[in-house]
């Protein structure tokens, strides 16, 4: 009897041990839904001409992910790209261009007065997260590599 009522008070005293405590700390919590600001704004600044969702034969400019695409590769420091992107967008020129293929299908960009800041939001977003894209845009852009790979071959063997 006595060895059950030792066994009783053990267990009563371990058990009490692991009671949580009250928390007094503030914590910080980030809805999974919250977007980041810079593709909001893409969506409602950018999407007008560059949709990801317009037919191919039915664009009247190229969509984001072919930009980042063009504007991105494997040397390319955020703050270069951010810096292009600006550098475009205040002063579209022929000489200032990197899509020569968009540039001649759709003309060249009209100048656009966005702040600075929603310009370095919008490219922070697009180098840092995928980019939605229309259906086509794969076999699209593996074919336009392809003709590119085949023209410059022809000018190695020439």
């Amino acid at each position: 009897m006595k060895s059950l009522t030792l066994f009783i008070l053990f267990a009563f005293l371990f058990s009490c041990k692991n009671s949580q405590k009250p928390s007094y700390e503030t914590k910080k919590s980030v809805s999974k839904n919250q977007e980041y600001p810079g593709k909001s704004l893409m969506q409602t600044n950018c999407y007008v001409c560059h949709s990801p969702t317009a037919a191919e034969s039915n664009r009247i400019a190229p969509p984001m992910i072919a930009i980042k695409k063009h504007y991105i590769n494997k040397n390319t420091t955020k703050a270069a790209f951010i810096k292009s992107m600006q550098s475009w967008i205040k002063n579209p020129t022929i000489e200032n261009a990197k899509m020569y293929g968009a540039v001649k299908r759709f003309g060249l960009m009209q100048k656009q007065a966005f702040p600075e800041e929603a310009i370095k939001l919008i490219s922070d977003y697009m180098f840092d997260n995928e980019i939605e894209k229309p259906e086509w845009f794969d076999d699209h852009y593996n074919r336009r590599r392809g003709i590119g790979m085949q023209n410059r071959i022809k000018k190695m063997s020439n």
